[in-house]
Protein backbone atom coordinates (compact mmCIF):
# COMPACT_ATOMS: atom_id res chain seq x y z
CA UNK A 1 0.00 0.00 0.00
CA UNK A 2 2.99 2.64 0.99
CA UNK A 3 4.07 1.64 -2.52
CA UNK A 4 0.82 2.46 -4.28
CA UNK A 5 0.88 5.68 -2.61
CA UNK A 6 4.27 6.88 -3.70
CA UNK A 7 3.84 5.77 -6.88
CA UNK A 8 0.27 7.92 -6.97
CA UNK A 9 2.28 10.72 -5.20
CA UNK A 10 5.20 10.21 -8.08
CA UNK A 11 2.44 10.59 -10.94
CA UNK A 12 0.89 13.69 -9.50
CA UNK A 13 3.60 15.45 -9.24
CA UNK A 14 4.48 14.65 -13.00
CA UNK A 15 1.13 15.32 -13.95
CA UNK A 16 2.36 19.17 -12.21
CA UNK A 17 5.43 19.17 -14.29
CA UNK A 18 3.34 18.84 -16.95
CA UNK A 19 0.45 21.22 -16.26
CA UNK A 20 3.87 24.12 -15.93
CA UNK A 21 5.40 23.58 -18.95
CA UNK A 22 2.06 23.64 -20.93
CA UNK A 23 1.33 26.77 -19.46
CA UNK A 24 4.40 28.21 -20.08
CA UNK A 25 3.88 26.94 -23.76
CA UNK A 26 0.64 28.97 -24.05
CA UNK A 27 1.96 32.00 -22.70
CA UNK A 28 4.95 31.77 -25.00
CA UNK A 29 2.99 31.54 -28.24
CA UNK A 30 0.63 33.97 -27.36
CA UNK A 31 3.66 36.38 -26.48
CA UNK A 32 4.93 35.78 -30.14
CA UNK A 33 2.20 36.53 -31.67
CA UNK A 34 0.96 39.56 -29.72
CA UNK A 35 4.28 40.86 -30.07
CA UNK A 36 4.59 40.71 -34.14
CA UNK A 37 0.67 41.95 -34.30
CA UNK A 38 1.41 45.00 -32.28
CA UNK A 39 4.96 45.29 -34.97
CA UNK A 40 2.15 45.41 -37.61
CA UNK A 41 0.23 47.76 -35.85
CA UNK A 42 2.89 49.90 -34.68
CA UNK A 43 1.80 49.92 -31.09
CA UNK A 44 3.90 51.16 -28.29
CA UNK A 45 1.61 50.53 -25.88
CA UNK A 46 0.45 46.83 -26.35
CA UNK A 47 4.38 46.19 -26.69
CA UNK A 48 4.99 47.65 -23.31
CA UNK A 49 2.17 45.27 -21.61
CA UNK A 50 3.99 42.24 -23.15
CA UNK A 51 7.50 42.97 -22.03
CA UNK A 52 5.56 43.03 -18.62
CA UNK A 53 4.25 40.13 -19.40
CA UNK A 54 7.22 38.16 -20.11
CA UNK A 55 7.65 37.82 -15.73
CA UNK A 56 4.81 35.34 -15.79
CA UNK A 57 6.88 32.93 -18.01
CA UNK A 58 9.89 33.29 -16.15
CA UNK A 59 7.87 32.73 -12.63
CA UNK A 60 6.81 29.27 -14.33
CA UNK A 61 10.05 28.24 -15.11
CA UNK A 62 11.47 29.27 -11.77
CA UNK A 63 8.15 26.62 -10.55
CA UNK A 64 9.94 24.23 -13.28
CA UNK A 65 13.11 24.38 -11.76
CA UNK A 66 11.81 24.06 -8.26
CA UNK A 67 9.81 21.09 -9.15
CA UNK A 68 12.23 18.96 -11.10
CA UNK A 69 15.15 19.32 -8.71
CA UNK A 70 12.90 18.26 -5.83
CA UNK A 71 12.11 15.16 -7.53
CA UNK A 72 15.38 14.20 -8.37
CA UNK A 73 16.64 14.54 -5.25
CA UNK A 74 13.74 13.16 -3.18
CA UNK A 75 12.60 10.34 -5.74
CA UNK A 76 15.83 9.22 -7.83
CA UNK A 77 13.99 8.24 -10.47
CA UNK A 78 15.03 6.10 -13.17
CA UNK A 79 14.78 4.93 -16.89
CA UNK A 80 11.68 6.57 -18.42
CA UNK A 81 10.75 8.75 -15.02
CA UNK A 82 14.23 10.17 -15.33
CA UNK A 83 13.92 11.23 -18.86
CA UNK A 84 10.17 12.81 -18.47
CA UNK A 85 11.96 15.41 -15.58
CA UNK A 86 15.50 16.08 -17.55
CA UNK A 87 13.38 16.11 -20.36
CA UNK A 88 10.74 18.85 -19.00
CA UNK A 89 13.55 21.05 -17.49
CA UNK A 90 15.09 21.64 -21.23
CA UNK A 91 11.95 22.33 -22.36
CA UNK A 92 10.98 25.33 -20.08
CA UNK A 93 14.40 26.41 -20.60
CA UNK A 94 13.41 26.67 -24.55
CA UNK A 95 10.08 28.04 -23.67
CA UNK A 96 11.59 30.67 -21.57
CA UNK A 97 13.87 31.82 -24.29
CA UNK A 98 11.12 32.03 -26.75
CA UNK A 99 9.04 34.32 -24.54
CA UNK A 100 12.32 36.24 -24.57
CA UNK A 101 12.10 36.87 -27.98
CA UNK A 102 9.22 37.82 -27.98
CA UNK A 103 10.02 40.26 -25.22
CA UNK A 104 12.95 41.19 -27.77
CA UNK A 105 10.63 42.19 -31.05
CA UNK A 106 8.20 44.38 -28.39
CA UNK A 107 11.36 46.09 -27.46
CA UNK A 108 11.77 47.20 -31.16
CA UNK A 109 8.41 48.83 -31.36
CA UNK A 110 8.35 51.85 -29.92
CA UNK A 111 11.68 53.05 -32.05
CA UNK A 112 10.49 51.49 -34.95
CA UNK A 113 6.84 53.70 -34.01
CA UNK A 114 9.01 56.66 -34.92
CA UNK A 115 10.12 55.76 -38.59
CA UNK A 116 8.33 55.22 -42.06
CA UNK A 117 6.59 51.93 -42.26
CA UNK A 118 8.43 48.69 -44.54
CA UNK A 119 6.46 46.58 -46.44
CA UNK A 120 8.45 43.72 -44.64
CA UNK A 121 6.56 43.47 -41.81
CA UNK A 122 4.28 41.52 -43.47
CA UNK A 123 6.83 38.66 -44.49
CA UNK A 124 7.56 39.16 -40.77
CA UNK A 125 3.83 38.05 -39.79
CA UNK A 126 4.00 35.06 -41.89
CA UNK A 127 7.10 34.27 -40.48
CA UNK A 128 6.41 34.59 -37.02
CA UNK A 129 2.48 32.54 -38.06
CA UNK A 130 4.79 30.03 -38.93
CA UNK A 131 6.59 29.17 -35.71
CA UNK A 132 3.74 29.98 -33.99
CA UNK A 133 2.04 26.95 -35.31
CA UNK A 134 5.64 24.82 -34.54
CA UNK A 135 5.31 26.34 -30.78
CA UNK A 136 1.88 24.61 -30.96
CA UNK A 137 2.21 21.26 -32.09
CA UNK A 138 5.32 20.24 -30.54
CA UNK A 139 3.38 21.85 -27.57
CA UNK A 140 0.84 18.41 -28.70
CA UNK A 141 3.97 16.91 -29.37
CA UNK A 142 4.93 16.56 -25.71
CA UNK A 143 1.51 16.37 -24.20
CA UNK A 144 0.61 13.43 -26.48
CA UNK A 145 4.11 12.33 -26.28
CA UNK A 146 3.97 11.77 -30.43
CA UNK A 147 6.91 11.44 -31.98
CA UNK A 148 5.09 12.42 -35.90
CA UNK A 149 4.31 15.50 -34.78
CA UNK A 150 7.55 16.04 -32.72
CA UNK A 151 9.13 15.16 -36.69
CA UNK A 152 6.45 17.00 -38.63
CA UNK A 153 8.14 20.43 -36.76
CA UNK A 154 11.49 19.50 -36.99
CA UNK A 155 10.97 19.68 -40.76
CA UNK A 156 9.01 22.88 -40.99
CA UNK A 157 11.84 24.41 -39.50
CA UNK A 158 13.82 24.89 -43.08
CA UNK A 159 10.73 27.03 -44.05
CA UNK A 160 11.44 29.43 -41.67
CA UNK A 161 15.02 29.74 -42.20
CA UNK A 162 14.70 30.72 -46.22
CA UNK A 163 12.51 33.02 -45.12
CA UNK A 164 14.10 34.54 -42.65
CA UNK A 165 17.42 34.24 -45.22
CA UNK A 166 15.03 36.58 -47.65
CA UNK A 167 14.23 38.74 -45.83
CA UNK A 168 17.76 39.38 -44.32
CA UNK A 169 18.42 40.01 -48.33
CA UNK A 170 15.50 42.64 -48.58
CA UNK A 171 16.48 44.48 -45.75
CA UNK A 172 20.02 44.94 -46.53
CA UNK A 173 18.79 45.62 -50.19
CA UNK A 174 16.65 48.05 -48.50
CA UNK A 175 19.60 49.58 -46.52
CA UNK A 176 21.85 50.28 -49.50
CA UNK A 177 18.90 51.85 -51.52
CA UNK A 178 18.40 54.93 -48.93
CA UNK A 179 20.67 55.47 -46.07
CA UNK A 180 16.98 56.69 -44.50
CA UNK A 181 16.12 53.09 -44.06
CA UNK A 182 18.95 51.75 -41.99
CA UNK A 183 17.80 52.27 -38.87
CA UNK A 184 14.09 50.33 -39.67
CA UNK A 185 15.44 47.88 -41.73
CA UNK A 186 18.31 46.92 -38.80
CA UNK A 187 16.09 47.00 -35.73
CA UNK A 188 13.75 44.48 -37.93
CA UNK A 189 16.48 42.50 -38.71
CA UNK A 190 16.56 41.80 -35.10
CA UNK A 191 13.49 40.96 -34.93
CA UNK A 192 13.20 38.51 -37.90
CA UNK A 193 16.24 36.84 -36.09
CA UNK A 194 14.32 36.41 -32.96
CA UNK A 195 11.47 34.99 -34.82
CA UNK A 196 14.08 32.56 -36.73
CA UNK A 197 15.51 32.03 -32.95
CA UNK A 198 11.98 30.66 -31.54
CA UNK A 199 11.48 28.24 -34.40
CA UNK A 200 14.95 26.91 -33.62
CA UNK A 201 13.80 26.81 -30.25
CA UNK A 202 10.43 24.80 -31.07
CA UNK A 203 12.90 22.47 -33.11
CA UNK A 204 14.85 21.85 -29.61
CA UNK A 205 11.82 20.85 -28.11
CA UNK A 206 10.61 18.23 -30.76
CA UNK A 207 14.19 16.38 -30.41
CA UNK A 208 13.26 16.54 -26.81
CA UNK A 209 10.41 14.92 -27.44
CA UNK A 210 11.59 12.40 -29.74
CA UNK A 211 14.12 11.44 -26.98
CA UNK A 212 11.74 10.88 -24.11
CA UNK A 213 9.66 8.83 -26.17
CA UNK A 214 12.02 7.11 -27.84
CA UNK A 215 14.82 7.36 -25.32
CA UNK A 216 17.52 7.61 -28.20
CA UNK A 217 18.78 11.13 -28.61
CA UNK A 218 18.17 12.81 -32.11
CA UNK A 219 20.54 11.75 -34.50
CA UNK A 220 19.89 13.24 -38.02
CA UNK A 221 21.54 16.63 -38.91
CA UNK A 222 18.54 19.13 -38.79
CA UNK A 223 17.69 20.67 -42.31
CA UNK A 224 18.58 23.91 -42.64
CA UNK A 225 17.60 27.24 -45.01
CA UNK A 226 18.77 29.71 -43.05
CA UNK A 227 21.86 30.71 -45.52
CA UNK A 228 21.80 34.34 -43.90
CA UNK A 229 24.75 34.41 -42.85
CA UNK A 230 26.87 34.33 -46.51
CA UNK A 231 24.26 36.94 -48.40
CA UNK A 232 26.18 39.27 -49.91
CA UNK A 233 24.36 42.00 -51.39
CA UNK A 234 26.26 44.06 -54.45
CA UNK A 235 25.23 47.53 -55.04
CA UNK A 236 24.05 48.71 -58.09
CA UNK A 237 26.48 50.75 -60.80
CA UNK A 238 24.36 53.41 -59.68
CA UNK A 239 24.43 53.24 -56.32
CA UNK A 240 28.18 52.50 -55.99
CA UNK A 241 29.51 56.16 -57.61
CA UNK A 242 27.21 57.76 -56.04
Amino acid sequence: MKSEHIVKSFDEKLNQLNTAIAQMGGLAEIQLDEAVQALVRRDAEAAAHIIEKDKRIDALEHDVDSMTVRLLALRQPMAEDLRAIVVALKISSDLERIGDYAKNIAKRIAPLAQTPPLETVHTLRRMATLVRGMVKTVLDAYIERDIEKASDVIARDEEVDALHTSLFRELLTYMMEDPRNITPCTHLLFVAKNIERSGDHATNIAENVQFLVSGESFTEERPKGDESSVVVVQPTSAEATQ
